[in-house]
C-alpha cells in the first residue's frame, strides 16, 4: 500500500498492472490518497463489497479484473472442469452489490468468451481472459468520451449544472459519464461551473465529485442534498446531469438515493433532467424500475460518521442505497451511441442493437 498524487488529468481508480491490480481506496478521499494492491478475486469482491471501488462501470472493471485473478488460479487440466470452477468465481463477484447492473453484464461477457473458447488449452483460456478484462477496461474510458460528446451540445456556455453523488473518472475506467459531459463541454471551451450535492450518506459529492472537479479546475460548488431546490427556484441551475446504476427497458433509472428527489424537484422547475450512461448500465430484461433491486446497506453509515455516533443507540434506520428515477420526470438520456428521448422503450432498444 503507498500513497501517490494523482494526475488531474488523467484520474483512473483503477490500474491493471503486471498482473496486478492496484485500486484508489475511495473511502478514504479527499483527506488521503491511498492505492491498495489487489491479486485474488477474493480481494477484488472484499472491494467491491466495502466500497473501496464503486460506481457501477468502475465495479464492473474490477469484477472483469477479479474474474480474470480468479481464472488464472484454477488449477486443472479440463476446459469443461475450468469452466465451472470460473462460474463459481464469477458467482462470488456478482453477488457483491445487486443493483448495478454494469458488474453482472462484465462477468457475463468473461463467461461468455470462457464457454465460447473451451475447445482451446488452459493457457489459452487464461490468456484470453487476461485480454477480455484489459479490453472491458479500455472500452469503458473510450465510451466514456464518446458520450461525453455527445451530451456537451446539451450544455450551454455558462451552464450552472447541478449533480448529485460521483458520476465521474472514480466511478469509471476513467472520464466519467455525468462528469464526462461536463469535461467535454469545458473542452469544447464553454464556461462550465458545477453544484454538487454532497450525498448523504456517504457523501460521495463532497469527497469525491468535488475533489475531481477541483482537480480538473472546474468551478464547483459544494450544498447539502436538501438545499437543492432553493436554488432551483432561485434560478441558480440551468440542468442536472446524473450517472445511474441500471436503466429498465422503459427508462426508468436506479441511481443513488436521493436522485428521485432531484428529478421531482427539476420536473417543477422546468430544469432538464439529463442522465448519463454507458450502454453497459441498460436492462432491457427488466420492463420497469421497480424490478430493479435495492441494495440495503448498514444502517451505521447513518447513524455514524465514522466513529462519531450521529443517532441514538438502538435505532430503527433505513439505508437503502438507490432509489428509481421514473423515466417521466427524464429529459434524455446520454450514451456512446447518441442521446435517446421521449419514446425510451423504442430509443434504448436500438441504441443497445448498435453495441
Amino acid at each position: 500500500m503507498s500513497t501517490c498524487p494523482i494526475d488531474s488529468r488523467a484520474i483512473r481508480p483503477i490500474r491493471f498492472v503486471a498482473g496486478q491490480c492496484h485500486m484508489l481506496d475511495q473511502r478514504l478521499l479527499p483527506a488521503e490518497e491511498v492505492w491498495h494492491t489487489y491479486a485474488t478475486y477474493q480481494e477484488i469482491a472484499r472491494a467491491i463489497s466495502t466500497m473501496v471501488v464503486r460506481g457501477a462501470p468502475a465495479i464492473g472493471v474490477a469484477a472483469a479484473i477479479g474474474a480474470w485473478f480468479g481464472a488464472r488460479d484454477i488449477e486443472t487440466e479440463s476446459s469443461w472442469e475450468f469452466y465451472q470452477e470460473f462460474e463459481k468465481v464469477c458467482a462470488v463477484l456478482v453477488a457483491t452489490r445487486p443493483t448495478a447492473v454494469n458488474l453482472s453484464w462484465a462477468l457475463e461477457r468473461m463467461k461468455h468468451f470462457a464457454q465460447s473458447n473451451l475447445d482451446r488449452s488452459i493457457l489459452e483460456l487464461k490468456i484470453g481472459l487476461e485480454f477480455e478484462a484489459l479490453a472491458i477496461t479500455q472500452e469503458d474510458e473510450k465510451a466514456n468520451q464518446k458520450l461525453g460528446q455527445h451530451g456537451e451540445p446539451l450544455l450551454a456556455d455558462g451552464a450552472r449544472v447541478l449533480t448529485h453523488c460521483n458520476a465521474g473518472a472514480l466511478a469509471t475506467a476513467g472520464y466519467g459519464t455525468a462528469l464526462g459531459v461536463i469535461r467535454a463541454a469545458v473542452e469544447a471551451g464553454k464556461k462550465i461551473s458545477v453544484i454538487a450535492d454532497e450525498t448523504r450518506p456517504i457523501l460521495q459529492g463532497a469527497r469525491l465529485t468535488a475533489w475531481e472537479l477541483q482537480k480538473d479546475n472546474i468551478p464547483v460548488t459544494l450544498i447539502c442534498d436538501n438545499m437543492a431546490g432553493y436554488l432551483m427556484s432561485l434560478g441558480e441551475v440551468d440542468c442536472v446531469i446524473v450517472g445511474a446504476d441500471r436503466i429498465a427497458a422503459n427508462g426508468d433509472v436506479a441511481n443513488k438515493i436521493g436522485t428521485y428527489t432531484v428529478a421531482v424537484l427539476a420536473k417543477e422547475h422546468n430544469i432538464p433532467f439529463y442522465v448519463a450512461a454507458p450502454v453497459s448500465t441498460i436492462d432491457l430484461s427488466l420492463d420497469a424500475g421497480s424490478q430493479i433491486p435495492i441494495e440495503e446497506r448498514d444502517g451505521r453509515e447513518i447513524t455514524h460518521l465514522k466513529d462519531l455516533q450521529l443517532a441514538p443507540e438502538g435505532i430503527s434506520v433505513r439505508n437503502p442505497a438507490f432509489d428509481i428515477t421514473p423515466h417521466c420526470l427524464v429529459t434524455a438520456i446520454i450514451t456512446e451511441h447518441g442521446i435517446v428521448n421521449g419514446d425510451y422503450l423504442a430509443g434504448l432498444k436500438r441504441i443497445v442493437k448498435q453495441h
